[in-house]
């Protein structure tokens, strides 16, 4: 690992910020008496908080996004009730009713579902809460790790068909699974499997922001994987309460997007790793048994490391310097144990690091067997690792039932997402929460493990706080009427340009805004637009929408939450000086051929739109 100092961020002050925001809200409240703002102040005022996510949270000073959010929603909703109370029906009941108007004003919009649906999207916001839920206890019951070592395994060791299939798995669940829930799982395998392969430094870097890509361009296949689609499917709407984006629109236009977003990774892949092997015969004990060792970490220590993390958190203890030199034969290929040996750590301290990497039990015998490694000493070596590799198949039977679990909560989560694809009346969240609990099932006796699921849940959806006032600021913003000046725009381009031209104007504007700003944000706010076009172009919009919305997410480290999660693992665990412009230099390619591919197809489905 390099030894280059990140440059150092400055958290400016929370409290102040939420206490100016709290001042200059009075002060529009005071002044809007006799000076009524204009739906631009607001559309200014909500501009101004998306760039502001931007700006403070990429540079060196930084606000934290919560406060920023909720300091500017106090703003924006003074401002709309500088613009809305003039004109309110209730400004004429509360003349002469008085305080008797509120108790069923407050009911109907913030204590009914229809009424919290429309300033929130409360159902998806539920939904993805369930989700992260879900995932993070199937996470815990290693079943990817099972599924990719069982792959490498079958394919005898050739790195390629594994990445490939592995990916491809990956890329399948993320349109049905949370896809920033898949992306910490997906990176942490293939990173182990990188490592093992000796892989180089680049592609290993790579093999992370392909993560990235597969989980959010090729998830957009349906709706459930991607924020930003189920925010488009909740604002897209019929009279009727129904979608205008069912099951059957993302598999007609946006499967085919995904397909070709897959073959470019692939072919991607195909360039970086054909060839590359990885020798079964010789492989370590705890790489062999890799899911067996994570599923004793979260069993017993309530936690899952990488070898590289728990040298990170043991730092002061070993030294940084030794802790470096450790860490760096980790990332060309060596094991945890033989790296530890080879560098001279003490007996003890290598066995304590052995014991919280696996168990207290197996220290002993793995560090044995790491010392007669490097000593040459194979009987002994050997001796040791059956006796290891015993230990670690005991396990197996407990996992298994908690993998069974696993799958039948992801069956039960499946039926009740085709139910309400059938029945929009039964909500989208009773799915997630669903195959939560039946998951659930499968470790709700393994204490430790399950309070690692709900931490690491708890830990993901904090990343969507920041969403909640948002989106009832630009729910304000519809009420405000600034959407219906949006559509006369698009109604305009399409007469003066046509239908194909708009949709790949709005896919370039989508992925551009998505790069800089955080992709539902602009969900949210772009599909708004398309309401009141007749169904066909509002589905090309919407394909084009969704399109760039996954492309821009990926293109940048703040674009989307996987790219956030991918970002912070490469400078925590693989290079600590890694930059943004980097990150972007080696996304672009990836991005210019899959918006290439995107554009035939939206072009194409333009033209069979036409005919």
């Amino acid at each position: 690992m390099t030894t280059t100092s990140a440059p150092s961020v400055v958290m400016l002050p929370s409290r102040v910020f939420l206490a100016g925001s709290v001042v200059v809200a009075a002060a529009i409240l005071l002044l809007g008496r006799s000076y009524p703002p204009s739906p631009s102040l607001l559309a200014a005022e909500i501009l101004a908080t998306i760039l502001g996510l931007f700006l403070f949270g990429s540079f060196r000073y930084q606000i934290h996004k919560n406060a920023l959010t909720y300091g500017m929603a106090m703003v924006i909703v003074a401002t709309f009730v500088g613009i809305w109370w003039p004109t309110s029906p209730l400004r004429e009941a509360w003349a002469t009713q008085g305080f008797a108007v509120l108790p069923p004003f407050v009911a109907r919009h913030f204590l009914t579902w229809h009424g919290l649906d429309e300033l929130i999207h409360v159902d998806t916001m539920l939904f993805i809460l369930g989700l992260t839920l879900f995932v993070s206890v199937i996470a815990q019951t290693r079943l990817l790790e099972s599924i990719s070592f069982s792959l490498l395994r079958r394919n005898r060791g050739k790195l390629l068909p594994t990445v490939i299939a592995v990916t491809a798995v990956v890329a399948f669940a993320s349109g049905i699974l949370d896809g920033v829930s898949m992306i910490g799982l997906t990176i942490r395998t293939l990173v182990l499997i990188m490592f093992m392969a000796n892989a180089p430094r680049r592609s290993v870097l790579y093999s992370v922001m392909v993560c990235t890509v597969v989980t959010t361009v090729c998830g957009m296949w349906l709706a459930y994987g991607e924020p930003p689609n189920l925010i488009m499917k909740a604002n897209l709407k019929a009279p009727t309460g129904e979608s205008y984006l069912t099951d059957a629109f993302f598999l007609r236009y946006c499967l085919p997007g995904a397909f070709v977003a897959y073959l470019v990774i692939a072919l991607n892949l195909r360039r970086r790793f054909a060839g590359a092997h990885i020798d079964l015969q010789a492989m370590d004990v705890l790489d062999a048994h890799a899911e067996n060792v994570r599923f004793l970490q979260a069993l017993r220590h309530g936690k899952v490391l990488t070898p590289v993390e728990l040298l990170e958190d043991h730092e002061v203890e070993i030294g940084e310097a030794l802790s470096e030199r450790v860490q760096d034969r980790i990332q060309h290929g060596e094991t945890l144990g033989a790296a530890l040996v080879r560098e001279g750590v003490p007996t003890e301290t290598r066995r304590r690091l052995l014991g919280e990497f696996t168990s207290e039990e197996l220290a002993e015998q793995l560090d044995r067997h790491y010392m007669a490694a490097v000593a040459g000493d194979a009987a002994e070596s050997h001796a040791c690792e059956r006796q290891a590799s015993e230990t670690l198949r005991s396990i197996a039977p407990q996992q298994a039932r908690a993998q069974k679990m696993g799958i039948a909560g992801l069956v039960v989560f499946v039926v009740l997402l085709v139910g309400h694809a059938l029945d929009h009346r039964l909500p989208l969240f009773v799915a997630s929460f669903a195959g939560f609990f039946v998951c659930l099932l499968g470790i709700v006796r393994l204490p430790k493990m399950k309070a690692l699921a709900l931490h690491e849940a708890r830990e993901e959806y904090a990343e969507y706080y920041f969403l909640f006032p948002l989106f009832l600021s630009i729910t304000l913003l519809t009420r405000a009427g600034f959407f219906d000046q949006l559509q006369e725009l698009l109604h305009q381009g399409i007469a003066q340009a046509g239908r194909g031209h708009i949709a790949f104007a709005q896919m370039l504007a989508c992925t551009f805004l998505s790069a800089i700003l955080d992709n539902n944000v602009v969900a949210d706010f772009g599909s708004r637009a398309l309401l009141g076009l007749d169904l066909s172009t509002l589905h090309l919009f919407s394909m084009a929408q969704i399109a760039g919305y996954a492309l821009g997410g990926c293109w940048t480290h703040i674009g989307s939450a996987q790219s956030v999660v991918a970002f912070a693992f490469i400078r925590r665990d693989i290079q600590d000086d890694y930059t943004p412009v980097q990150w972007i230099k080696e996304m672009t390619p990836v991005i210019l051929q899959t918006l290439a591919l995107l554009t035939v197809i939206l072009y194409l489905e333009s033209f069979f739109l036409r005919g």
